[in-house]
């Protein structure tokens, strides 16, 4: 429902208590069969009634009380009040001075008193915000820089930051690193074969061996006496200068540190059974080129 300017400034002045009995009544009549009106006022007295949160009661000194009283008339025994008498009648005025005056028209006076009743609720209203806006400022400042001043209720929360601090993880361990030299009978090598101790990862460099002829590749193999003598393929060696592989880890590191490792010819592809197809033609065992850190 849609209210007058006039309802809603009663309404807040009705939550102020700056009402006569007459209007406060006439206010209690509407909120009698008026939700909308009883809920627009009880929204009044919340955003009102943060002023009563902001000043304490304070009990006056009896002397101030006393003077007080003096000050009204009050301490001490008045004289009777005595009131003037008053003019006589216009009419008889008149007939007195020998002439007859004519009675003026009644003003209307309607407008002026509906307009003075509606600006004194207005100026009512708007002390009333001004003083909720002050009692806010004044309350902001005192939760920022004195905030142990506020009632319990008022006080802001403590705010409580959690700092990760993050430590850098160590870095790791350098692990052992294997170098085997791959060579043939006419010496030199052919073929560097490096490991790493901790991924068992390696990696098959190509430095002297010969092309291969076309329609065949080479084919690297781990043979050890703890694999049964049987040759294990480790894969094909590219044609680039560098193949990397990560097949020896699924075996042990003796297996690994101990076996011997070489190179055949086989067709392209290589082997295709899983077994050698010629002899090799360069062979060499891993020594430990850089210890593992303890």
């Amino acid at each position: 429902m849609e209210y007058s300017a006039d309802q809603i400034a009663i309404a807040a002045e009705y939550a102020l208590g700056t009402l006569d009995a007459d209007e406060r009544a006439q206010v209690e009549a509407m909120m009698a069969v008026d939700a909308e009106f009883t809920a627009m006022v009880q929204s009044w007295e919340f955003r009102l009634g943060v002023l009563n949160q902001m000043v304490g009661s304070v009990e006056p000194r009896p002397e101030l009380w006393e003077r007080v009283r003096a000050a009204v008339g009050h301490a001490s025994q008045q004289a009777p009040l005595v009131l003037p008498e008053a003019p006589p009648p216009l009419p008889v005025l008149a007939e007195a001075i020998g002439s007859v005056v004519p009675e003026a028209p009644a003003a209307d006076t309607s407008n002026v008193i509906g307009f003075s009743a509606q600006a004194r609720r207005w100026r009512g209203v708007a002390s009333a915000m001004t003083a909720l806006a002050a009692a806010l400022v004044a309350m902001i400042g005192m939760q920022l820089f004195a905030p142990d001043m506020l009632p319990a209720g008022l006080r802001p929360k403590p705010r409580t930051q959690v700092v990760e601090v993050k430590t850098p993880a160590p870095p790791p361990a350098p692990s052992a690193q294997y170098v085997a030299l791959l060579q043939g009978s006419a010496g030199g090598p052919a073929f560097i074969l490096t490991v790493d101790g901790a991924t068992k990862n390696f990696t098959v460099r190509k430095v002297g061996a010969p092309p291969v002829e076309s329609g065949k590749s080479y084919e690297l193999w781990l043979v050890s006496d703890k694999l049964g003598g049987r040759p294990r393929s480790l894969g094909v060696i590219g044609g680039s200068d560098f193949t990397a592989r990560t097949v020896l880890t699924g075996f042990d590191s003796d297996v690994i540190n101990s076996g011997v490792y070489a190179v055949t010819v086989e067709q392209a592809g290589g082997s295709p059974d899983g077994a050698p197809h010629s002899t090799p033609v360069f062979a060499g065992k891993l020594i430990e080129t850089v210890p593992a850190s303890k």
